[in-house]
This record gives structure tokens, sequence and C-alpha cells, in this order.
């Protein structure tokens, strides 16, 4: 029997990036990593469970540019050619290990059937569309799936903006639904970037649950009685489970979560860096842009560039403890909050995807000892989802109004809005107001005029992405990011002085279209004040 359960929810998103217009594009390789290295691997993962009969329950978030991305032809053909040369790469890793660094040589095996499992896997078993197989675990009812906005526009910022707001859920769910069959119960806010009256909007669209952070029920101007160890509902009947913040830090912490433990693999340590530019030139990005391969060899060691070479044995072993570990703090904290909860304490632990597999190699590991540890009998601790949690308890919730929070650093907007990207957010509130000009000025159009308007509503809401200002704040891809939020205003500039001018420039519309073809059902009228 248990007495405390623990909802994991994991939001797999990623920046629409798609470039048609060359052979190979950098930036792309974000997509074909993860689903490399986190998507295919967590799907294995969930599959030998479900046929082990180990009963799980997870939430999974899968963003409306990810699903685009997935379900993308050109996309789908070049992370085949992907895998590819990986695997190509990886029979040079065997031979090269084998005659001169033996003490890779495991790895370098490892690496190499698992880019073998993921072409097979992709592309006999999925058909080369992954999403299918998130369904399908969600009708065994492994999975829950969610929705989050359009573009994981950051909305605490747009606030003053309600049609942006609306357009950004209203597409979020409509994409759900193309893509699933079915209408979303629960919506991940973008960097769980919540402010008071937003639940307004998701439940006009049917959303029954959201996410926030610890920090929205512990300001919140109502006294909450359980803080985050249980889920509330507003005002207006929808629930936010609050994320508690030492569970998820016992995994997601830079200076003391799991991943940081010195025998799992270090990340940044990689052949594209390390080997000679004569070897890996083919494996890399033309000229000589040194790039990830994902064959690593070393341990994170600690602060130092003398690294020790990693060994899978060691690290899962780690993982088994570190499992133990977290279910062992879980379950004693479950038992210090049962003498004060009238009703058992939920742990709502959010993550990103990514963080399992790629960012953190043994994170999948992890996960999968997780949930047979619980699988086991007498465990006190069970896995459930938002939805199925309230289908038990949403009638014991109470009402309470949460504070205006998100997960970044210092608990509010200080990463999406500082020195480094301030600027961007006048622009973009500039091509709002416009769009919502133009919708008024020119409502319910047709044919070509339809086109142009509608877009102009894609570059405004891929504009909106909040992945361009965490990329100006961190400081990691930053030309790429400014390029891109410049061509989206760009291109919207574009329409609406043509659309002043009452005039169509069709052959940039066809290459516009071509090019950024996210949301092909798209209505521009959503900017429509009046609608």
């Amino acid at each position: 029997m248990s007495n405390t359960s623990v909802a994991f929810i994991l939001n797999a998103h990623l920046p629409f990036v798609r470039h048609p217009e060359y052979p190979r594009f950098l930036e792309e390789d974000w997509l074909f990593e993860s689903i490399s290295e986190s998507y295919l691997p967590l799907l294995r993962m969930f599959n030998k469970l479900k046929a082990e009969r180990i009963s799980f329950k997870f939430t999974i978030s899968l963003s409306p540019t990810l699903c685009c991305m997935l379900s993308d032809p050109i996309l789908q053909e070049r992370f085949l050619q992907y895998l590819e040369r990986h695997i190509e790469l990886g029979h040079k890793e065997v031979q090269r290990c084998s005659e001169s660094q033996p003490e890779f040589l495991e790895m370098a095996q490892f690496y190499l059937d698992q880019a073998k499992q993921n072409l097979s896997d992709y592309q006999d078993l999925y058909r080369n569309n992954i999403l299918d197989a998130f369904k399908a675990l969600e009708t065994s009812g492994h999975l829950e799936l969610a929705t989050t906005a359009a573009t994981h526009a950051y909305l605490p910022l747009y606030k003053e903006y309600p049609t942006a707001i609306n357009a950004q859920v209203e597409l979020g769910v409509q994409s759900f639904l193309t893509t699933f069959g079915h209408l979303p119960k629960g919506f991940w806010l973008p960097e769980c970037g919540y402010y008071p009256g937003l639940e307004e909007n998701l439940k006009y669209h049917g959303i029954n649950w959201f996410q926030t952070a610890s920090q929205s029920m512990l300001l919140s101007q109502d006294k909450v009685q359980y803080g985050d160890y249980r889920p509330v509902r507003c005002p207006n009947s929808v629930a936010a489970f609050p994320r508690d913040f030492q569970g998820t830090s016992l995994v997601w912490s830079n200076s003391s979560g799991y991943p940081t433990d010195r025998v799992y693999r270090e990340f940044y340590r990689d052949i594209g860096y390390d080997l000679p530019m004569e070897y890996i030139k083919p494996y890399i990005h033309e000229p000589e842009v040194r790039v990830f391969t994902g064959y690593k060899y070393w341990a994170i060691t600690g602060q130092t560039d003398q690294k020790i070479p990693y060994r899978r044995e060691l690290a899962q072993a780690k993982v088994r403890e570190h499992a133990r570990n977290f279910l062992y703090n879980l379950t004693r904290k479950g038992s210090d909050l049962a003498p004060s909860m009238e009703n058992q304490p939920l742990f709502t632990l959010g993550f990103d995807a990514e963080l399992f597999g790629h960012w953190w190699f043994e994170g999948i590991d992890w996960l999968e000892q997780v949930i047979r540890l619980v699988a086991e009998p007498g465990q006190t601790v069970a896995l459930t989802s938002p939805s199925a949690f309230l289908s038990k308890e949403g009638s014991t919730l109470q009402t309470a109004r949460p504070a205006f929070s998100s997960w970044g650093q210092g608990g509010y907007s200080a990463v999406w809005l500082d020195g480094a990207n301030a600027w961007t957010y006048r622009h973009i509130h500039k091509a709002i107001e416009r769009m919502e000009e133009l919708s008024l000025r020119f409502s319910d159009q047709i044919s070509l005029k339809q086109r142009f308007l509608n877009q102009a509503a894609r570059e405004v809401l891929l504009s909106m992405a909040s992945d361009w200002p965490f990329i100006l704040f961190n400081k990691s891809s930053t030309e790429y990011a400014e390029k891109r939020l410049k061509d989206h205003l760009k291109n919207f500039n574009v329409v609406y002085g043509n659309m002043c001018k009452n005039a169509v420039n069709t052959e940039w519309l066809v290459k516009a279209e071509k090019r950024n073809s996210i949301f092909s059902d798209i209505d521009y009228n959503i900017f429509n004040p009046n609608r």
C-alpha cells in the first residue's frame, strides 16, 4: 500500500530548426542528438518495462515545434544520414581503440551498438516517426502526454498581449490534437513561467492541469496548507502542480545532483574535439567546425583536465545506488509528512527530457532502476500522472492562487529578461501589435493574402520562442539565436510592409512557406483581438 505518490513530468522540447536550403546544418544536430541519445533510448526503456509487465506511469510534454520536426520528411532523412555517419565512425573507433587505446574499446563498441540499434528502431520499428511510439505508450496507459505553448514562449513576458498568449496556448492544443488525435488534459508551462490569471486561458482551451515552480505556493497570497507537497485548485478549478524543489534537486543540481558524481561520464570531452582533424573531419561540419560526435570515453573525475577513463560497470553500480538513495529520501520525507497531512503527499518532479541520456548519460538507466524499485513488493512509493492523481484525489484539493514564478535563476524572469536579451522584446512586442493590426484590417482573407498573413503569424510566434533569449543569456550559440530572431522579425516586416500597400510578394511567400513550414493549419485571425 503506497503512502507517497511521485509524478515525473518530462518536458521534451527543442526550438524549430530546419534549414533545407543547406545540405547539412550545424544546429540541426540539436534534434539528432536528442533523438539518438534521449528519445529513442527512453522509448526502448519504456517498452522493455512494458514487455516485462512492470507497471509505471510517466508524463511527457511534447512541444509543437519538436513534434513538427519529428514528423518532417527532410529532417527524418537527415537523421538517417546522421546515424549512418555515426555507425561508420563507430567502426573506425572500434578498430582504432583495439589497436592503440584498448581502455576505450568497451565504450567504442557500446556506442557503435547503440547507433545500430537506433537505426534499426527508427527505420524498421517506428518507420521514421517516433511520435507514434509515444502515442502507443499513452494508449497502453503507461504515459500521459501533454502539450505546451506553440513555440515554447516564456509567457509572463507577454502578459500584456492576451492575443499572443491565446495564440500560444490555442496552437499548442491544436497541434497536439492534430498529432495525437485527442485534446490534451495537461499543459507544460514553458520554464514553469506562471503569472496570476494565466489559468483562465488554459481553462478556456480545456486544460485540466499545469505545473508550476516551487515558490508559486510558498509565495501565494493564500495560506497553502501543504506547500509543494500536493497540488491545488485555482479558483477556476484548473489544478496547479508545484514542483518539489528538494526532490528535483537530488537530480537537477549543478553542484550536488546525482549527475555530478565523479564516476559518471563526462559530457564535454568528446573525440570530435580531441582527435586529429584528418581523422575526424568526415564526421564534423564543414569547413572544419568541430562538434560533439557522441563518442566520449572519460569520467567526470572532478574540476580538472586530468580525466580518467570511463568505466561503465562502476557507473551502473552508482546508478543503482542513486536510485535507492532517491527512493529512500522520498520514502523518509513522505513518512515525515504523513502525521501532519490528511491525504498522502505528492512529489511533482519536472525535468527537461533531454537531461536523461543526452546531458546525463546514465540518466535513463537511473529512471529504469527507479521504476523497477518502485514496482517491488512492499514499496510505499507509487508513480502516478497528474490526471491519474486528479481522478483519485481531485475532490480533496485546496483552492489557492499560485504566485508569479518560474524555475529560472532567481525564481522569476531574470534568465529571459536581462542585459543580454532585453533588447529583443521591444521588437517582438511591436510585431505582435502590428500582427493584431493586420488581423483587424484584413480579417477573413482568402487565397494568397490569407497565406501571406498566415506566414506573418508564424514568424511572430517563432520570434517569441523562449530558446532565443535563453541562448543569449547563456552566451552559447548567440550568433545563431540573434540571427534567427532578427530573421523572423524581418520576415514579419516583409508581410507588414506589403500589406500596407495592399500587395503580396508571391515569390518571397513561397520560399518562406518552405523554409518555416510549421503550423500548416494556422489561421492568422488568431491574433484578432475582437475574435
